[in-house]
């Protein structure tokens, strides 16, 4: 049986780094254990392959090129320190802005859970 946490490291609005590949994201959804699919879990190199009984990370992601959606393990992620906005083209469709108080960007309310 798997040992599940409950309560999730990172929140809805944080922005964070992933640890290993250079990109940086908002988190904009979180499932409390692994949530896609199997065939998307075993693309990832065995090396580094997370594991499944931790949460999982929707995020609006940005690196030098281009903007996506990531979808990330808790332990691939870091704080992300830079001050820099997100310029992910749907983050107004989650958020209404950065705030600066709670260093997060606001969640629209029909968004919220």
């Amino acid at each position: 049986m798997m040992n599940i946490r409950n309560e999730a490291k990172f929140h809805i609005g944080q922005v964070v780094r992933h640890r290993l590949f250079s990109f940086r994201g908002v988190i904009f959804d979180v499932d409390p254990v692994f949530n896609n699919t199997e065939e998307w879990w075993t693309s990832i190199p065995p090396e580094v392959r997370p594991s499944k009984d931790q949460p999982f990370y929707h995020l609006l992601a940005e690196n030098d090129d281009s903007e996506y959606v990531a979808y990330v393990s808790e332990q691939n992620l870091l704080v992300d320190e830079n001050d820099d906005p997100i310029r992910h083209p749907q983050i107004s469709d989650y958020f209404t802005g950065f705030d600066k108080k709670q260093q997060r960007y606001t969640l629209k309310a029909k968004r919220a859970h």
